[in-house]
């Protein structure tokens, strides 16, 4: 039979990739020492590379970003709510 999968905690691998980054020792004498393939250090190196940049990036910008979806949403909101009220004013006769 086939060994069990194994799990590692977020802590782990950041701390493994740190480790490949940093280059002191070689892919492979990292998995020998964590008992992890080589091929996975070298995914987790790569993920924490590509997600650096967004560690410093103004998160302001995401919730201007977030905050006008929500604007966009509440104003189609009001628009359908009018041309309903519109609709039924006219329907009963209360159109002025």
């Amino acid at each position: 039979m086939g060994s069990k999968r194994r799990r590692h905690s977020a802590q782990f691998k950041a701390k493994v990739a740190l480790e490949a980054i940093k280059g002191v020792k070689s892919l492979s004498q990292l998995a020998a020492q964590y008992e992890v393939h080589p091929t996975q250090i070298a995914k987790w190196k790569k993920h924490l590379l590509d997600q650096l940049p967004g560690l410093f990036s103004d998160r302001r910008r995401g919730s201007d970003l977030a905050d006008e979806q929500l604007k966009a949403r509440l104003y189609q909101q009001i628009g359908q709510l009018q041309v309903e009220l519109d609709w039924l004013k006219k329907k009963c006769g209360l159109e002025s």
